[in-house]
């Protein structure tokens, strides 16, 4: 019977995440098509079909409504460094992962990952949405806290530690803004196919050289 309920439980969870990703897409399209302000959460409902007193259960304002694909934009870079093997420099790893990524990705996957980039460019403009940016890069922050101290063989909560975490993440939004801003602004997507060496060679410049390389034996 306890087997059942967390069963239950487990795909009761499912559900609401995918509901809240499908009502984050389309408010998220609404946001760049028309404008943050220009959008209703009535808008909203009615592009998902739905009630809006659906989409006030499963979010506390319309901007919030944004930070299901934001956090999904994240969510690739996380996985990316959670599985990052110590034999690989970080350049070497990406550069892997992002060519499986376009092997393998669904097209609603491709589409979320355009979606979470305008997110994060409409945050420039819009507070709530910049939030929402910020939340999943500080998630971010505190999984590179675990993924440096295995690497350097320190306890998460180690100063050194911590401080190259917050370094290196902060060059991980900045690049990745820079990029995403660029793309947008119509840059050729062929102008960063070096974006895993961009990527890494800003990790190793805020942390003084301490993550980036491969972990000789």
């Amino acid at each position: 019977m306890a087997t059942t309920k967390r069963v239950r439980g487990a795909m009761s969870e499912q559900r609401r995440h995918r509901l809240r990703l499908e009502i984050s897409r389309e408010a998220s399209r609404l946001f760049w098509k028309q404008g943050v302000d220009a959008t209703s959460g009535d808008q909203i409902a009615e592009a998902v079909g739905l009630s809006t007193r659906t989409i006030w259960r499963h979010f506390r304002s319309k901007e919030s409504c944004a930070e299901p694909i934001v956090a999904q934009g994240v969510e690739w870079e996380m996985s990316t460094l959670r599985s990052w093997p110590r034999h690989l420099s970080l350049e070497e790893h990406f550069a892997h992962e992002s060519q499986r990524f376009g092997r393998v990705a669904s097209e609603t996957e491709q589409g979320d990952t355009v979606l979470a980039v305008q997110m994060v460019r409409l945050g420039d403009d819009e507070p709530a949405i910049r939030t929402a940016w910020l939340m999943a890069c500080d998630q971010l922050e505190r999984e590179l806290a675990e993924i440096v101290a295995k690497r350097l063989e320190l306890p998460a909560d180690d100063l050194q530690v911590r401080l190259h975490a917050a370094a290196a993440g902060a060059a991980l939004r900045v690049v990745n803004e820079h990029i995403g801003a660029a793309l947008l602004d119509g840059v050729p997507a062929e102008e960063f196919a070096d974006a895993p060496e961009r990527i890494a060679n800003a990790v190793r410049t805020a942390t003084s050289g301490a993550v980036g390389d491969p972990i000789v034996f």
